[in-house]
């Protein structure tokens, strides 16, 4: 019975240094007594609500809407108790490339994010940011990301191989048609372009046409002018 609690005393001290190394690995100062271990407080802090304030002294856009908070014009936004300028109750972001960089990395790279998709990232950074195009940078930022490319799957099914048309074997036996629309309007009231091609010869009509024409009406154009 002594030696087998011998072996778990030892294994017991050999854990426990094993911790302390760690510990000394990541910069904590340790207090190593007979009966304990004592660490120093971490601290873990960010600058970025210091690098916001900076940024909102000289962003000509914060400091319009600080001076209509409490107007009409201000009703969405307001100030807190730190002097930030809130929309919505969510902190404004000022038009600085390098704190949207930062928060976007934070909120796709970190290793609690884990590369959420551009709707996702929207709806968790939304709770406590807002910038104007905000869900656009979003989803831009989220389809440059090389990892996101090489790694998601894609949730659609195959679309196969592409099947050729046959080859029609007499003129006008098979066609396409295409539709240009939005044009200037002519005296004699045409605003579009109806293309009419033979896909055996290539041969194409191009007949002025009304947006509004209806279906028996170019039906006959069709009669008249190809058949």
């Amino acid at each position: 019975m002594g030696l087998g609690k011998s072996l778990h005393i030892s294994s017991l001290m050999i854990h426990e240094m094993n911790l302390i190394e760690k510990f000394r690995d990541m910069s904590l100062s340790t207090i190593v007594s007979q009966d304990r271990i004592q660490l120093h407080v971490v601290q873990i802090t960010s600058d970025l609500h210091g690098q916001i304030g900076e940024a909102r002294v000289v962003n000509k856009f914060i400091q319009k809407k600080k001076r209509l908070v409490g107007q009409k014009d201000g009703e969405k936004f307001n100030i807190d108790q730190k002097g930030v300028l809130r929309f919505n109750d969510r902190i404004y972001v000022p038009n600085d490339s390098e704190i949207k960089k930062i928060i976007l990395g934070e909120a796709h790279k970190s290793k609690l994010s884990i590369h959420p998709g551009a709707t996702k990232m929207y709806q968790d950074l939304k709770r406590m940011f807002w910038w104007p195009k905000m869900k656009k940078e979003i989803a831009q930022y989220v389809a440059t990301c090389l990892i996101c490319q090489k790694a998601k799957i894609e949730h659609q099914k195959p679309t196969g191989m592409l099947q050729p048309l046959n080859i029609p074997e007499w003129k006008w036996d098979s066609i396409a048609m295409d539709f240009v629309v939005g044009l200037p309007r002519t005296i004699h009231k045409f605003d579009s372009i109806w293309v009419i091609v033979d896909r055996l010869t290539k041969s194409a009509h191009f007949l002025p046409i009304n947006i509004r024409y209806s279906l028996e009406k170019l039906t006959e154009l069709y009669i008249r002018e190809i058949v």
